[in-house]
């Protein structure tokens, strides 16, 4: 087991103990990890359910403001996963804290998102109001609301904001995961009324701190493995919190991407889902003759280009019979070559054969 520190990762790293035996706590993000549009990922169910049997903590941390901790936890028991509401945090809650740390007791906050944000207001203190014109306005909250939020209610924000009212933002995610594919985030929501407003909020969410502070409030843990699909909150948060991170690949992170990735959101692990938490992680080595080795694969970067040299894999991404190689150890390999050739910066070699060959 290693532990994340804001030193550059030159490659994932190995651990010789299964995942979910390494780590005391599991914060595992929602959409694009456990569920999409609504319907579990495929192994996720058992793999959580054979985690936490065998003695881990999960909590489930989520920048997706809109539903209260009781509706996700409902949410998750339908789809079988047991799960109580003390076991969720949201940004909601993060923002919550927040404005209640920088306004007087019982002021009022006008709302632009859905219930979660109300319920985590209303448990810090606050009153949620629904009009730039309430009298004695505090302060300003946006958070996700769903793909029906009425245009009027960025209006509404901007009309607050632009008379110095303080603006908060749960999170800035610029999208979020579906059923039918990426639709825009409340990052989006928040960059129109930046635009109509030329104001910043301060934002609670991943990666920045106050998500952090919240989950180790809320959670307690000593040992915990952030567990994501998303670089730029998931990744960077537990960079940022200097604590090991596992990406999955069944969000919006693609294997471009992850050879692409600056420092801070280079996690510790990668695998194709969350049966990655309930395995050792292969260990990525100096391949002889250049390059890195995982598995039955090695990257070396010849000319501009990243190299893949081993056996094929099937169409599911399953070792072949000739040679062995699962897709994922290739994967690690890719990484490795790019981020030791990066440095501090983004990778610009071309793997696009390379991954076509994973079928990533």
């Amino acid at each position: 087991m290693t532990r994340q520190t804001r030193q550059s990762r030159t490659s994932p790293a190995g651990s010789a103990r299964n995942l979910h035996q390494a780590y005391d706590t599991a914060l595992l993000d929602l959409d694009g990890v456990v569920y999409a549009g609504g319907e579990a990922i495929a192994h996720a169910v058992e793999s959580l359910a054979a985690a936490r049997a065998d003695g881990m903590h999960l909590a489930y941390v989520t920048n997706n403001a809109l539903r209260t901790p009781d509706a996700v936890a409902e949410h998750l028991g339908e789809l079988g996963i047991p799960t109580e509401a003390a076991e969720v945090i949201t940004s909601a809650q993060a923002v919550a804290r927040l404005i209640a740390e920088q306004v007087e007791p019982g002021s009022k906050v006008l709302v632009i998102g859905g219930e979660g944000l109300r319920v985590a207001l209303r448990e810090r203190g606050l009153v949620p109001v629904e009009s730039a014109e309430e009298e004695g306005l505090a302060a300003v909250v946006q958070g996700y609301g769903g793909p029906d939020l009425p245009w009027g209610r960025f209006a509404e924000a901007s009309y607050a904001i632009n008379r110095g009212v303080p603006w908060y933002a749960s999170n800035t995610d610029l999208t979020i995961p579906g059923a039918r594919g990426i639709a825009p985030g409340n990052g989006a929501a928040v960059e129109v009324v930046r635009i109509a407003t030329g104001a910043e909020p301060q934002v609670a969410g991943k990666p920045l701190p106050p998500m952090h502070r919240e989950t180790v409030l809320r959670t307690g843990a000593k040992r915990p493995l952030v567990v994501g699909d998303r670089l730029d909150t998931d990744i960077e948060g537990a960079f940022n919190g200097e604590v090991d991170s596992l990406l999955v690949l069944t969000g919006v992170t693609d294997g471009a991407q992850l050879l692409r990735a600056e420092p801070k959101y280079r996690p510790t692990y990668v695998d194709r889902d969350l049966r990655g938490m309930l395995t050792g992680q292969p260990e990525v080595v100096a391949a002889d003759g250049g390059g890195f080795g995982c598995g039955r694969w090695t990257a070396v970067a010849v000319d501009g280009v990243l190299e893949l040299r081993g056996a094929d894999v099937d169409a599911d991404g399953e070792s072949d019979a000739i040679g062995g190689g699962d897709a994922i150890d290739g994967l690690r390999a890719l990484c490795a070559a790019a981020w030791t050739h990066a440095g501090e910066g983004s990778c610009g070699l071309d793997a696009g054969k390379a991954l076509a060959r994973l079928g990533l």
